[in-house]
């Protein structure tokens, strides 16, 4: 089964569904980091150089395994030559 197909049985779960969509400004993220590191054309140790911290602290924060500071994703942001934005929405 593919993960497309098995994501689609899951997601007709209400509860699965809510944790999934829960997570999903976290997943943004952290593919928009991976994807402008990967266009800025630096390796994920080139990037944690420029940030300050190890190559590992960024492998974390791109598997979305680990949940970041403000400041650390601030130092981020700064090394990608990026914006970062925080905001709250109303529902």
């Amino acid at each position: 089964m593919k993960w497309e197909e098995f994501k689609e049985q899951l997601m007709k779960n209400p509860a699965f569904r809510k944790e999934y969509e829960d997570l999903e400004p976290e997943y943004q993220l952290v593919r928009s980091i991976i994807q402008q590191r990967i266009a800025k054309g630096m390796t994920q140790a080139e990037l944690a150089k420029r940030v300050g911290t190890r190559q590992s602290a960024i492998a974390r924060l791109e598997s979305g395994r680990y949940n970041p500071s403000l400041r650390f994703l601030k130092k981020v942001a700064k090394a990608l030559d990026a914006k970062l934005e925080v905001r709250l929405k109303t529902q």
